[in-house]
């Protein structure tokens, strides 16, 4: 075989039915026990990012694969267990299944000095497997080492309530009538936060930075929908910024009327908060916001803002370091950065590809699927790849660009628009995208 693809989620299944459409033998090696990735986890109770409040953020018709609609049945945001009946679906559909080797999980991914790549594996009954390869595939999401605070707030070791990050978060039912203190803003402290205010007996979140807080939809549209209209990408970034201020202003005030930190950075310049629920659940009383954790005293919990709370549990959403445990020497540079050409290949490791390492404002499957049909062309030998120094150059510029939107902040470099990406993956010409309603 002469592809190895890591991994049968969302960018998973891109990448091997795209392989399958040019005829390009492939083996697909996945852990778990079924299709889907992080969708199908929560369902199967399983340890992951995944959780029992899990939905798309991203709207359907852009979130489903471009050759395979979603049902019409499905509401615009479906929540976890329709999304993996979906994606199984798709594989179906596709005919990958049998190329898919599940309860497989990779070991290790080394380079031999021919090239090739070694793959050792193991199944669920313990037996190894080792095989090489020629090219290496890795589409299997990058959340996998959560990230704590280093070192922890003072009095932590001895907390008499339990603390725990996002990764072992289940669902809310699990802490009824409980006191819980959620740590972080992003995308699973909010949902996390709202799911929990619905059983627990007291919801606090603990927010040490303001972060810019979007709901789903402005002007009518989703956020997917937006990211790529003709009207928005025709905008200058000064002036996407302006629009989607001015709508937050209307829809939902400032942040600070809901008692939490105003964010320190324009829109754009980091990632943004998706929820809709949020701040209404603020509003009615059912999560209460607080400053930065300071200090465990007992079953006490203090804030750099001064205020203390009686909690049984604190749940830290405070990420993930970008990591695939089976890869040595993957491509990160200083500060965390990914350094790959287009964001898929390395320059230094011939025949190595990554796919569905990026971070949209808006739907990603587009995208992913754009990177899977770029590497399963190089593949197939339609393409090739420039030389070393120019993917170098292109790298540099980037992460260029990156440092003077973003900063270099961890995580950043991955950070991508959605149709100036389409457009350098496709071309200007393939990179249309269905139409949307006009501006506002």
């Amino acid at each position: 075989m002469s592809v190895c693809v890591i991994g049968a989620g969302l960018s998973g299944l891109a990448v091997t039915h795209a392989l399958a459409m040019r005829g390009v033998d492939f083996v697909c090696l996945e852990k778990a026990p079924d299709v889907g990735g992080i969708w199908r986890q929560p369902q199967a109770g399983e340890r992951g990012p995944g959780y029992q409040a899990l939905h798309l953020n991203t709207a359907k018709p852009l979130t489903a694969y471009s050759a395979y609609p979603m049902p019409d049945a499905y509401p615009l945001y479906p929540r976890h267990t329709e999304m993996a009946a979906y994606l199984r679906s798709f594989a179906q559909w596709a005919g990958l299944l049998h190329r898919i080797e599940l309860r497989t999980e990779v070991l290790s991914v080394e380079q031999a000095a021919d090239g090739w790549w070694t793959v050792v594996s193991q199944d669920a009954s313990g037996a190894r497997t080792t095989r090489r390869f020629p090219r290496v595939i890795v589409a299997s999401g990058h959340n996998t080492q959560p990230v704590l605070p280093a070192p922890m707030p003072p009095g932590a070791e001895s907390f008499a309530g339990r603390i725990l990050h996002s990764i072992d978060y289940h669902e809310g039912r699990e802490f009824e009538g409980q006191r819980v203190v959620v740590v972080g803003l992003g995308a699973s402290a909010v949902d996390i936060a709202v799911d929990l205010s619905r059983h627990a007996a007291r919801t606090v979140l603990s927010v040490r930075r303001g972060l810019h807080i979007v709901p789903k939809q402005l002007y009518g549209l989703s956020l997917d929908e937006i990211a790529n209209a003709p009207w928005w990408t025709r905008m200058s970034l000064a002036e996407q910024r302006t629009l989607v201020e001015q709508a937050l202003l209307v829809a939902r005030g400032k942040l600070a009327d809901y008692g939490l930190p105003e964010p320190d950075h324009q829109i754009f310049s980091s990632a943004v908060t998706i929820s809709d629920e949020i701040l209404s659940r603020i509003r009615h009383g059912a999560v209460i916001p607080r400053g930065a954790i300071h200090s465990f005293e007992g079953h006490r919990v203090h804030f750099t803002d001064g205020s203390q709370e009686e909690a049984d549990a604190v749940v830290y959403c405070t990420g993930y370091r970008m990591s695939f445990p089976f890869l040595d020497g993957w491509p990160v540079g200083p500060n965390g950065s990914v350094r790959l050409y287009r964001r898929i290949a390395s320059p230094e490791q011939s025949g190595l590809f990554f796919v569905g390492l990026v971070r949209p404002v808006g739907a990603i499957t587009r995208l992913v699927e754009a990177q899977a049909d770029w590497v399963a062309r190089i593949v197939s030998g339609e393409l090739s790849l420039p030389t070393r120094e120019a993917m170098h150059q292109e790298i540099g510029a980037h992460l260029q660009g990156i440092a003077e939107r973003y900063g270099e902040s961890e995580g950043s470099s991955i950070q991508v628009d959605v149709v100036p990406y389409l457009r350098e993956m496709q071309g200007v010409e393939s990179a249309r995208v269905q139409a949307v309603s006009p501006a506002p």
